[in-house]
């Protein structure tokens, strides 16, 4: 089942989006009421790969101050980044 068919999946990417950093919280919330509706499920796994990281290095790729390394470094999620930094 895609994300974009299971209201389940689509609540639960939005609670996650709820951060502990405001600048975070408004970033990715602002991002969800433009998008949600036509994330591909690529995009889905673009952003819950960057949900996972910790408040401050998301601000900082969010922000680009830094660039996604390790297991967020995939094209995937550079190309979900770049679109989040216009947002």
């Amino acid at each position: 089942m895609t994300h974009q068919s299971d209201p389940a999946n689509r609540a639960r990417l939005r609670w996650r989006s709820r951060r502990g950093l405001l600048e975070n919280d408004l970033i990715l919330t602002r991002f969800l009421d433009a998008y949600e509706d036509s994330l591909t499920d690529e995009e889905v796994d673009a952003l819950s790969r960057l949900l996972d990281l910790a408040d401050n290095p998301l601000m900082d790729l969010i922000l680009a101050r830094a660039e996604p390394e390790g297991d967020v470094d995939l094209p995937h999620v550079r190309a979900l980044l770049a679109r989040l930094r216009q947002a």
